[in-house]
């Protein structure tokens, strides 16, 4: 028997699954396939990773009903400071401040630990209308009239087919869309710090010859009151020994970069190691079939922007599609490939340029770039355009 839904969305993780959750939200019948179980994603304990949420990608999150089923609190960021500096000597004093009161109440966004996102997913999805297939492999068939996906015994019919199955995305591959990879030699380690001061609601972007330092301010637990994420960039091989090394040399690592920002440190959580590249699909779109979030692109860590230009890409496509009678259609994936990928474009080489322009110890490219740092700083209009861009306004 052929079961029919409207739209089936391949990858269940917070891009995919925050999209099938709005849909049906909307009152659209959504197939939700994932090769993963995704209880066993719901890790118990603390493990350093966390989510950056620009505070333009909340109003998706509700909707979707994950914002108020999170079970740890999200942090706000409500400063960010962008400092330059050289391994063991104190950052430039020409850096860049941002605060939030200089563009209303609201925080630029939170960051969320990532096990949050995941426990907050699974809770909404067991309470919707969306039919949800994991583990499981999807089988997909697209034609100009509708798609067909088989799962497992399954048969399913659907008028749209979303690729949110990350950056090796094989429907996208199936769909012959080519890919332009931009490497950067260099991989993060990933961690979480407790630490003697309080953050208090700062996140630091601190730019290193080898590649940005990022620390961003976490939730406090009964056991660390006083808890940030670190996203510790560095040539690859480096990276390698950096993620090798006991706590304590790690931490000292840090420490030559930081100075006594923090003060003392420990470590909390494990550690993780990501391989980074940046990378764009030549269109967003094929018969039947759209890409979102990695599955369409991918920036560099920097700034965090990562999962909120997925999340945005979920939105887009849900206000293209959800109204429409047939969400598949050319003129609705045209439209959302015309809305997404220019801005995402613009990202990426920004991204891309900033991790360039900063990833250099040339004196003259030192000086200027401090200079710069100190011009915006002293230009209110465009530092509020930063600040703005920041939120996902």
């Amino acid at each position: 028997m052929t079961q029919t839904c409207e739209i089936a969305v391949i990858g269940a993780g917070p891009v995919g699954g925050t999209l099938a959750l709005a849909l049906a939200a909307r009152g659209r019948k959504v197939l939700l396939v994932d090769t993963a179980d995704l209880k066993p994603m719901e890790h118990p304990d603390f493990d350093g990773r966390a989510y950056a949420i620009a505070q333009g990608c909340r109003p998706l999150l509700q909707e979707a009903g994950l914002w108020d089923r999170l079970p740890f609190a999200p942090c706000p960021i409500k400063d960010i400071d962008v400092t330059d500096g050289k391994p063991g000597r104190a950052p430039s004093p020409l850096k860049l401040h941002f605060d939030h009161r200089a563009v209303g109440d609201e925080p630029f966004g939170w960051i969320v630990e990532a096990r949050s996102v995941r426990v907050a997913l699974n809770a909404a999805l067991a309470e919707s209308e969306v039919i949800v297939r994991a583990p499981a492999q999807a089988r997909v068939t697209r034609h100009e009239e509708g798609v067909e996906i088989s799962v497992g015994e399954e048969h399913f019919t659907a008028r749209l087919v979303v690729a949110a199955e990350g950056r090796q995305s094989p429907l996208r591959q199936q769909a012959g869309i080519s890919v332009t990879r931009l490497p950067y030699h260099q991989t993060a380690v990933v961690f979480a710090v407790a630490h003697e001061k309080p953050h208090d609601n700062v996140a630091l972007e601190h730019f290193l010859p080898a590649g940005p330092l990022a620390v961003l301010p976490m939730t406090g637990t009964d056991e660390h009151p006083n808890v940030s994420a670190i996203v510790f960039t560095e040539s690859d091989a480096n990276a390698k020994l950096l993620y090798g090394m006991e706590d304590a040399a790690l931490l000292a690592q840090v420490h030559a970069r930081l100075g006594n920002r923090l003060g003392a440190l420990r470590p909390a959580g494990r550690r993780w190691l990501y391989p980074l590249y940046a990378m764009y699909a030549s269109r967003y779109y094929d018969t039947r079939l759209a890409l979102v979030g990695d599955a369409a692109h991918g920036v560099h860590p920097i700034a965090g922007q990562g999962l909120n230009l997925g999340l945005r890409d979920a939105a887009a496509l849900l206000e293209l599609a959800a109204p429409a009678q047939d969400p598949g259609a050319s003129s609705v994936l045209r439209a959302y490939q015309a809305k997404q990928r220019p801005v995402n474009m613009a990202m990426l080489l920004g991204m891309d340029a900033l991790d360039r322009l900063f990833s250099t110890n040339f004196p003259p490219v030192r000086l200027a770039r401090d200079l710069g740092l100190a011009a915006v700083e002293r230009l209110p209009r465009l530092k509020q355009r930063f600040m703005l861009a920041a939120m996902g306004r």
